[in-house]
């Protein structure tokens, strides 16, 4: 994987790994809000402006793709690189919980 990828996305901000979470399965903008909202529950409400910048930035890097529509809205789809970064995000993410847990309990 390309290094600027990684020190790119990994950390990951939030509002990205929860987007890259709803784009596993194919997903058009507002579903994509809606699905960060209720997996949330309400603790991240996405906005059309941070999440369409967010969303251009991810297929401008190969991170998402816009599969070809059916319904004439555009959907976005997480891609083999997306899956790779998202995975490397959870296990990061892990590990940090882990390391307070130990510290913590």
């Amino acid at each position: 994987m390309d290094e600027t990828l990684l020190k790119k996305y990994i950390p990951m901000t939030e509002t990205t790994y929860y987007t890259l979470l709803a784009v596993t399965q194919k997903r058009h903008g507002y579903a994509i809000m809606q699905f960060v909202n209720e997996l949330t529950e309400g603790r991240i409400q996405l906005g059309t402006g941070t999440l369409y910048t967010m969303v251009g930035r991810l297929t401008a890097d190969g991170v998402i793709s816009i599969p070809e529509s059916e319904d004439g809205k555009k959907s976005y789809l997480i891609t083999e690189l997306g899956k790779e970064l998202l995975d490397m995000e959870t296990n990061r993410l892990e590990e940090q919980l882990e390391d307070g847990k130990s510290i913590l309990t």
